[in-house]
C-alpha cells in the first residue's frame, strides 16, 4: 500500500495479533487527536478496535478542490479497507457475517460535538440477516440498522433528525411503551421498512444520481458507496457552521482539516453485558483525583454524549453484574493513559458482553479550577515539572475563577437541583431556544439557555446566553463538555423540569412553579441548584491554586504587568490581583458625574475669572483623585495620562439640545431661556470637528489650552507631596498622549517640570516625578529616537495605534464591517482584540529607536492588547518591560508572561 503522498495509516492489530499501527500521538496534523491517540493506545498495548485514518491533509486536498478526490485516494482506501477486511477475517456487507464499521471525525485540535459521526456502517437488507445469525439477536441487528438509517439520513444526507424521531415516537406510543428498548425486533424491523421510505421522500434524487433506483431514490445498499459518502460528509462537516464558530471562538485556523477514522464497530447495546460510556481520569469541574463520568447498560456511545437517557456514574461500574472485569480493567486503563500522556485524559469506551474496548482518548477539557489543581497536584505528584504546570494553564480560563458567584449572604429559594456540570452563576432571563438567546444578547440582555438537551447547532445560542440549563444530560453531554469549554455556568439533568419548548416555559414537578420565557432564572453550576428571580452575585477572591500558579508565573516572567486604573477602588483591586503599578490612568474619566458642569464652565466661558475659578475647583477635585489613587498604589508606580478626549466631549448633545429647544418652542417656553439654549447649541457647534478623534486632542490640547495642563500636573504634584509629608512613597508619573513631534513634547514637558519645581518649593518636599508620552501614532514610533530625547518614559497606546495604522475608526469600523472581514478571512482576527502583526512591527520599531534616543528609556503598552494574552507572548518577545490592562485581566496576562518567558527558553533549548 506504498504511495508517493501517505493519505491512510492502519492502527491496531493483525489477525495474528500483531500491531500494525502506523501512526503515534506525535502525528495529530496528519491523524487528527482521535487518530493519534487511537494509535498511541494500540502501540501501548490497549484494547483498540483495528481500523484505519484517512489524514486531515486529504480533507484539505477534497475540500480545495471543489469536493473532488485526489488522483488515487480511493484507490488506497480501498485497499485500506481490503486490508481491514483481512484483519478481522470479516467482509463490509457480507450477508452471512458483515463487518460493521464507524466512520468519525477527528481534527487536530480537540472541537468536541462539532463534527459529525456515522454508527454502524456496512449493513443492508442483506447483511442484516448475517448479523441476526451471528448474534442470535433480532432486536439487536434490528436496531443498529435503524440507527444507521437514522444516523446516515441526517449526517450524510442532511435530512431533518425529527422526521425520525417522530416516527419512533409514533411507534412508542402505537405500541404503548416508554422507552426506545421496549420495543420488540418486529416493531424495530418496521421501523426500518419506514425510515427507509422517509430518506426515500425526502433526498434529492437530482442532487444524488446513483441512489435511484427503478426511477425513485432508495436507501444505499452497496457498502462501498455507504463509505464513500460518509467520509465526504465527515469531510464537509468541517466547514459546517457550528464548526467553523467553534474554530473561531477557540482561534483554530481554517485550514488544518480533519481527518476521517474508520473503525470496527464494537457494541454497547447487545444485553445486559454490554454498556458505553465517556470518562476523565480526574475531575474535569474540580481537578480531584477521582474517576468521573457516566455510563449506560445496553446502548450506544451517542446515548451518552446526547444525554437521551439519564446515565449511572463511573464509579458504579465495577458493581454490575456482568461489567465487573471491565469496571476493573477500566480504571487499571486510566491509570496507565494518565501516567503515559502526563494529563488528565479524556476517554471513551465500549464494553461489548463483558469485553471493554478503547474507542478514544484525548487531554481533556476542564475548568479553569480544574486546570489549576491538576497541574498543581501532578507537579506534586512529580508527573510534570514547575515549568509545565505553568504552561498547562490556558490564561483565558483564568476569566472562568473571576465570574460571579452566588453572594453567600443572599436569601433565596432553589426550586430544583441538577448537575454541577460547570462552575459559576448566572442571572438572566429564561429563553428556550439558541435564537432567542442569540436576539436576547443583541438586544443587550441578560438571558439563560433552557434547553432538554442542547446539541452542537445551538453553538450560537449557548455563546450569547450567561448560562445553560438542561433536563436532561450529565456531566459529559454536550451541553456540559461545550460549556465548561467556554467558560460559561451550566447546570445539566435537571430531571424535575419539564420543558415545552413549543409553549417558551418550564414546569418543575411536583410543585406549582412555572418558568415562563422572560422569567429571571439564577443558576449555579458549581452546586447545581436552579433559583426563580434574580440572585446577588459576588466575585471570588484571588487565593489557593491561582495563587500558586501565578506565582510560579512569576517566578519565570520578565515582563511586568500594571493595570488600567481610574479610582481607587479599581487600583486596590488591582494591586490584589498582583499588578506592580498603575499602567494607565485615565484622568478624563474624573471629569464626569457633577464635575461635567465645572468642565463645561471652562470650555463654554470667555471670560477669565470665571475660568479661573473652574479651574480652581477643578483642580481641587483632581488633587483629592490623586491623593485616593497614589495612596492605594503606595510604593508603585502610578502613571497618569494628562486630558486626552476633544473638548466636545465634554458638552451636551447638540441634537438633544435641538430638540429641547423645539420642545420648548411648541410648549411656548420663556423666550430668555431659548435664546440661552440658542446661544449654548452655537457655541457647541462651532466646537465641532469633522474627525474629532485626529483633531484637539491630546498633546495639542495642552498646547492651545495650557492652563489645562498646569492643573492636572499641580494636583498631581500637590497630592504626591502631600502623601510624602505623610511618611508614604507614592510615585506618580505624567504622560502626555498623541505627541507627533518633538518640539510638542519638548514644550509640554518643560511646562510640567515648571509646575512640579514649583509645587515642590511651596511644599518643602523633593519631587522626582518622571515624564514620558504615549506612542499612539506612526509618526510616534518612526521617530522615536528624536521623541525618546525627551522622555522618560514609553507607553505605546495600541487601541490608537491601531486606529491609525489601518485608517480605522474602531467605534465605527466594529460593528460596521469587521464581522464581516473576518467572515470572509480578510482579517485573521479583529485587531483591536489581539495585536495585528504591522502594528506590533511599530511597537518594535519604537522601542528599538527610543532605547537608540535613550539608554534608560521604560517602554510598556497600555492599550487593550495589554490583556489579551496572544498579545503578551507578542509584546514579550519585542522586549517591553510592562504591559498595563483592566483590573480582572492583571491574572491573565501574568500567567500569559510566565508562559511567554518559559516559551523563550524552550525555543532557545531547541535551538541548541
Amino acid at each position: 500500500m506504498a504511495e508517493e503522498v501517505k493519505r491512510v495509516y492502519a492502527f491496531g492489530k493483525d489477525a495474528q495479533g500483531n500491531n500494525v499501527t502506523e501512526g503515534n500521538t506525535h502525528m495529530k496534523a496528519q491523524l487528527g487527536g482521535k487518530g493519534a491517540n487511537l494509535a498511541e493506545m494500540a502501540n501501548i498495548g490497549l484494547p483498540v478496535p483495528p481500523g484505519f485514518t484517512i489524514t486531515c491533509q486529504t480533507c484539505m486536498e477534497y475540500a480545495n478542490a471543489d469536493n473532488t478526490w485526489p488522483e488515487g485516494a480511493l484507490d488506497t482506501i480501498q485497499a485500506y479497507r481490503e486490508d481491514l477486511e483481512a484483519r478481522m477475517g470479516k467482509k463490509i456487507g457480507d450477508a452471512a457475517d458483515p463487518l460493521l464499521v464507524s466512520v468519525r471525525s477527528g481534527a487536530p485540535m480537540s472541537m468536541p460535538g462539532m463534527m459529525d459521526t456515522v454508527l454502524n456502517l456496512g449493513l443492508n437488507d442483506e447483511s442484516i440477516n448475517g448479523l441476526i445469525a451471528q448474534t442470535e439477536n433480532p432486536r439487536f441487528a434490528w436496531d443498529s440498522y435503524r440507527r444507521f438509517i437514522q444516523m446516515f439520513s441526517n449526517v450524510v444526507m442532511g435530512l431533518d433528525g425529527d422526521l425520525f424521531e417522530n416516527a419512533i415516537t409514533a411507534m412508542k406510543h402505537a405500541r404503548g411503551v416508554a422507552s426506545d428498548t421496549d420495543l420488540s425486533a418486529d416493531d424495530l424491523k418496521e421501523l426500518v421498512a419506514e425510515f427507509k421510505q422517509i430518506f426515500s421522500e425526502n433526498v434529492d434524487a437530482a442532487a444524488y444520481p446513483k441512489l435511484v433506483v427503478g426511477g425513485s431514490v432508495q436507501f444505499p445498499q452497496d457498502p462501498s458507496v455507504q463509505l464513500q459518502l460518509a467520509i465526504e460528509a465527515v469531510f464537509g462537516s468541517w466547514n459546517n457552521p457550528r464548526a467553523v464558530l467553534y474554530r473561531k471562538q477557540n482561534k483554530i485556523a481554517d485550514d488544518l482539516g480533519t481527518a476521517v477514522n474508520v473503525q470496527s464497530m464494537v457494541f454497547g447495546n447487545k444485553g445486559n453485558t454490554s454498556a458505553t460510556g465517556v470518562a476523565f481520569t480526574r475531575n474535569p469541574a474540580n481537578g480531584e483525583k477521582e474517576f468521573y463520568g457516566d455510563y449506560l447498560v445496553n446502548a450506544q456511545g451517542e446515548d451518552v454524549v446526547a444525554g437521551i437517557r439519564n446515565t449511572s456514574p463511573i464509579a458504579d461500574l465495577k458493581h454490575v453484574d456482568g461489567l465487573e472485569d471491565a469496571g476493573r480493567e477500566l480504571e487499571k486503563v486510566f491509570v496507565t493513559l494518565e501516567n503515559h500522556f502526563r494529563d488528565m485524559c479524556d476517554i471513551e469506551f465500549t464494553i461489548e458482553q463483558g469485553k471493554l474496548w478503547m474507542l478514544q482518548t484525548r487531554v481533556g477539557k476542564r475548568t479553569a479550577a480544574a486546570a489549576l489543581h491538576i497541574a498543581i497536584e501532578m507537579e506534586k505528584e512529580g508527573l510534570i515539572s514547575k515549568e509545565e504546570a505553568v504552561m498547562r494553564v490556558d490564561p483565558e480560563q483564568l476569566d472562568q475563577l473571576l465570574h460571579p458567584q452566588f453572594d453567600k449572604n443572599a436569601s433565596y429559594d432553589v426550586v430544583a437541583k441538577g448537575l454541577n456540570a460547570s462552575p459559576g452563576a448566572a442571572v438572566g432571563e429564561a429563553v428556550f431556544s439558541a435564537a432567542d438567546a442569540v436576539a436576547c444578547a443583541e438586544a443587550g440582555r441578560k438571558c439563560v439557555l433552557v434547553r432538554w438537551e442542547t446539541n452542537p447547532d445551538d453553538l450560537a445560542g449557548m455563546i450569547a446566553a450567561e448560562g445553560i440549563l438542561t433536563s436532561h444530560g450529565g456531566k459529559t453531554s454536550h451541553a456540559a463538555v461545550i460549556a465548561r469549554g467556554m467558560g460559561a455556568p451550566c447546570v445539566c439533568g435537571v430531571e424535575a423540569l419539564k420543558i415545552d419548548a413549543e409553549k417558551k416555559q418550564a414546569v418543575v414537578t411536583g410543585t406549582d412553579v412555572v418558568i415562563k420565557e422572560g422569567d429571571m432564572i439564577s443558576i449555579d453550576g458549581t452546586t447545581g441548584s436552579v433559583v426563580l428571580g434574580a440572585v446577588e452575585l459576588v466575585l471570588p477572591e484571588l487565593t489557593g491554586d491561582l495563587d500558586t500558579i501565578l506565582e510560579w508565573a512569576d517566578e519565570f516572567r520578565t515582563l511586568g504587568v500594571r493595570a488600567n486604573a481610574d479610582n481607587p477602588e479599581d487600583a486596590e483591586l488591582s494591586r490584589n490581583f498582583g499588578a506592580e503599578g498603575i499602567g494607565l490612568c485615565r484622568t478624563e474619566h474624573m471629569f464626569l458625574g457633577d464635575r461635567k458642569q465645572i468642565i463645561q464652565t471652562f470650555i463654554l466661558n470667555e471670560d477669565p475669572a470665571v475660568r479661573d475659578k473652574a479651574v480652581n475647583e477643578l483642580l481641587e477635585a483632581q488633587t483629592g483623585d490623586f491623593l485616593g489613587m497614589f495612596k492605594a498604589m503606595d510604593g508603585l508606580p502610578v502613571i497618569v495620562r494628562l486630558l486626552d478626549p476633544p473638548l466636545h466631549e465634554f458638552l451636551e448633545s447638540p441634537r438633544a439640545l435641538d430638540v429641547e429647544i423645539a420642545k420648548l418652542e411648541a410648549m411656548g417656553g420663556d423666550a430668555a431661556a431659548i435664546a440661552e439654549k440658542r446661544r449654548l447649541m452655537e457655541q457647541i457647534d462651532a466646537m465641532s470637528e469633522a474627525n474629532p478623534m485626529l483633531g484637539l486632542r491630546g498633546c495639542r490640547l495642552g498646547i492651545v489650552y495650557p492652563i489645562l495642563p498646569i492643573m492636572q500636573v499641580r494636583a498631581i504634584a500637590t497630592a504626591a507631596a502631600e502623601l510624602k509629608k505623610q511618611g508614604l512613597d507614592p510615585r506618580p508619573e505624567i504622560m502626555i498622549p498623541l505627541v507627533s513631534v518633538v518640539p510638542e513634547l519638548e514644550k509640554l514637558r518643560g511646562v510640567a517640570e515648571q509646575t512640579i519645581a514649583e509645587v515642590a518649593a511651596e511644599q518643602g518636599v523633593e519631587l522626582d516625578i518622571p515624564v514620558g508620552t504615549m506612542i499612539e501614532l506612526p509618526r510616534a514610533a518612526v521617530t522615536a529616537d528624536e521623541i525618546a530625547a525627551q522622555a522618560d518614559f514609553f507607553s505605546f497606546g495600541t487601541n490608537d495605534l491601531t486606529q491609525t495604522t489601518f485608517g480605522f475608526s474602531r467605534d465605527d469600523v466594529e460593528a460596521e464591517f469587521v464581522p464581516q472581514y473576518l467572515e470572509q478571512r480578510l482579517l485573521p482576527y479583529n485587531p483591536f482584540a489581539t495585536i495585528d502583526p504591522g502594528v506590533a512591527k511599530l511597537v518594535k520599531m519604537g522601542v528599538e529607536l527610543g532605547r537608540e534616543g535613550n539608554p534608560e528609556l521604560v517602554c510598556g503598552v497600555c492599550g487593550e492588547h495589554g490583556g489579551d494574552p496572544d498579545s503578551v507572548k507578542t509584546f514579550h518577545a519585542i522586549g517591553l518591560d510592562y504591559v498595563s490592562c483592566s483590573p480582572y485581566r492583571v491574572p491573565l496576562a501574568r500567567l500569559a508572561a510566565g508562559q511567554a518567558a518559559l516559551a523563550e527558553q524552550m525555543d532557545g533549548a531547541r535551538d541548541k
